[in-house]
């Protein structure tokens, strides 16, 4: 691509992503109370929004956590290009002026009586509420896993913060060093970043080949079913490059439980447990939304979003449909896709849109489309700039870049771009 060809995609591409946040333009003075539950991506940047939008509103933010982390950075921490320190800022930083900040964890959602209860015991009234907690990894769902274990005895795993991340940086090149046999994979649970395990995968392996160490290693990536990505160009691309790269698949396995001592992962199939010995293994646990939630009456009650948790909301508009004044957003909408940081680019003006069109007595017609974004490295200085809906059609933003070819520019959007537009985001300027 020639660079005057780069300027315009480039170009199109920002006003594309700038659309959408474009979707609430309308205001509300209705002196409503607010209550958004998690101060992670999707809590800070519905309380920017929120807060332009119903400026007579009480707005309290509720999440304990006091560090804010650019989680689409855990794998470059992990790749061992950016430092835990990058990708780490304060949460504070980004609430707005007038939302107040309870820094607590929720215990409780009480959506019959319109209150959250907090790890305190104190309630919170609300008028409406956007739940925004995120999710739980849920490590110890591995037998003999914990975050304890990793950096040591071959275990590497990005997902669990950016301190974890580049131990799993360490793991890795210690891996290359001494050879052997690694183990990649995802759970069967709906997950954040589904192309965070195939990311990790190209990573090590093309390091192992800068380092002249291709030979002295082994790479298996462990599907949990009958593929390795779910939107099938995508899929079709990814098994491709894995085959020219010598990356084995085992079809059908999900880790259950782990050894460290013996170095020996198993895995669970269809034709019952298998054990693999490893001297490298990067572990992604099962996902699900956090307690609090799972044991109230926001879930699902039928279809697969029941067993972890997630909530229940309508696809097109995120809004909760047996609790109306509930709105979820971000990892814990129990919707088809949407469970990364792009993803709640598009889907707050959509929420914001109809929470402010409910305090008005109108209606909205925003809608989100399951937009969701993964640039997916393949090797250092290359990647692909996926970006998929619903149906699992593929709809690039930038109109020169095809998202199944490696390419530089997907990289530097992805290096160099991302960050910036992701603070942007919170403070609802993106």
């Amino acid at each position: 691509m020639d660079r005057r060809h780069f300027i315009a995609s480039i170009a199109a591409g920002a006003a594309t992503l700038a659309g959408a946040g474009k979707a609430a333009a309308q205001t509300s003075q209705a002196k409503a109370r607010v209550v958004i539950a998690g101060a992670g991506a999707a809590g800070l940047s519905v309380a920017a929004r929120l807060a332009r939008a119903m400026p007579n509103a009480t707005i309290t933010l509720v999440d304990a956590k006091k560090e804010h982390h650019f989680q689409p950075g855990l794998t470059l921490v992990g790749a061992g290009l950016w430092t835990p320190g990058y990708i780490t800022e304060n949460n504070a930083d980004y609430i707005p002026s007038g939302v107040n900040w309870v820094n607590e964890a929720v215990a409780e959602f009480d959506p019959v009586g319109n209150k959250i209860v907090t790890a305190s015991g104190k309630a919170l009234a609300y008028d409406y509420l956007v739940v925004a907690t995120g999710l739980k990894l849920d490590y110890a769902a591995i037998d003999g896993m914990s975050t304890d274990l990793i950096g040591k005895n071959g275990i590497a795993s990005v997902y669990a913060g950016p301190a974890f991340a580049q131990a799993s940086a360490q793991a890795i090149d210690t891996f290359i060093e001494k050879g052997g046999i690694g183990h990649f994979g995802r759970p069967s649970t709906e997950m954040k970043c589904a192309g965070a395990p195939l990311k990790m995968t190209f990573i090590t392996e093309d390091k192992s080949r800068m380092k002249n160490r291709r030979s002295a290693i082994k790479l298996v990536y462990n599907a949990h079913n009958t593929t390795v990505f779910s939107v099938k160009p995508v899929n079709d691309k990814v098994i491709e490059l894995f085959t020219k790269r010598d990356v084995a698949i085992q079809f059908g396995r999900e880790l259950v439980a782990i050894d460290p001592g013996k170095r020996l992962a198993t895995f669970k199939t269809a034709q019952g447990p298998v054990e693999e010995n490893y001297d490298f293994i990067h572990v992604i646990p099962p996902m699900r939304a956090p307690d609090a939630v799972r044991n109230s009456p926001l879930p699902w009650q039928s279809g697969p979003f029941v067993a972890d948790g997630w909530i229940e909301a309508d696809k097109s508009s995120l809004r909760h449909p047996r609790f109306p004044n509930v709105f979820s957003i971000g990892d814990v909408a129990g919707v088809p896709r949407g469970k990364t940081a792009a993803s709640v680019k598009w889907q707050v003006p959509v929420v914001i849109d109809h929470l402010v069109s409910l305090a008005n007595d109108k209606s909205s017609t925003a809608s989100y489309n399951g937009y969701t974004s993964c640039p997916l490295i393949t090797e250092y200085g290359k990647a692909m700039l996926v970006e998929f809906d619903y149906d699992g059609k593929l709809v690039p933003s930038f109109p020169f870049i095809d998202p199944l070819q490696e390419l530089w520019i997907s990289w530097l959007i992805d290096e160099k771009g991302l960050i910036g537009a992701y603070r942007a985001m919170l403070r609802g300027r993106a």
